[in-house]
């Protein structure tokens, strides 16, 4: 398994530190339904404004249900099926826009559904699984596909599963597995007390 941990100026928790977006998945390689359950619930105990938990995970799992599967990853951009066609599992996350206490805009809905997701990814990371958030997807596509309601924004496709090695991917995709990963500066991203400094 190709590790790419993150290069940080002071030590972090081994799962954020291994957690990266891999696209070599192993098409052979299913996800049994205890460990779907376990990345459910760490999805499921995010924190949300009021509790509210917005979020809403339409999973699709080729073993179980290879109709769904496909109809995600046709909603893929071509580039992303070319690897995402690995995974076994695809996972469309949905934000609802209204509180459910009080039918009100709920504007952090997109943010609270963002936690959720990556608690999904950080618990696939501690139980040996690779993950991979995609925005190049076709929301309205989905829409239409899965028959969502209109108080709701497609959010991402996550593809989850085990990791295959970089070489089935093509050239291009292989170079970007193996690149080192990057971030800006501390310095460029966080600020102390006013803005830029």
């Amino acid at each position: 398994m190709q590790t790419k941990p993150a290069v940080s100026s002071v030590p972090l928790h081994d799962i954020i530190e291994n957690r990266w977006s891999p696209r070599s998945f192993a098409a052979d390689k299913f996800i049994d339904q205890q460990t779907i359950d376990a990345l459910l619930e760490a999805a499921r105990w995010a924190p949300s404004c009021f509790n509210d938990q917005p979020w809403r995970f339409l999973v699709c799992n080729k073993s179980s249900d290879t109709r769904a599967w496909e109809k995600l990853l046709g909603s893929l951009g071509e580039k992303n099926q070319l690897w995402a066609q690995n995974a076994p599992m695809l996972i469309l996350s949905v934000a609802m826009h209204e509180f459910a206490h009080n039918d009100k805009p709920n504007r952090w809905s997109s943010y609270d559904t963002g936690a959720a997701s990556i608690s999904l990814c950080l618990q696939a990371t501690a139980m040996g699984l690779i993950t991979h958030q995609m925005g190049g997807f076709d929301a309205e596509k989905c829409r239409q596909l899965f028959n969502l309601p209109d108080n709701c924004t497609p959010m991402s496709v996550i593809a989850v599963g085990y990791q295959a090695p970089a070489e089935q991917l093509n050239s291009e995709l292989m170079q970007t597995e193996l690149k080192e990963r990057s971030r800006k500066p501390l310095e460029d991203l966080f600020y102390f007390g006013a803005w830029k400094e």
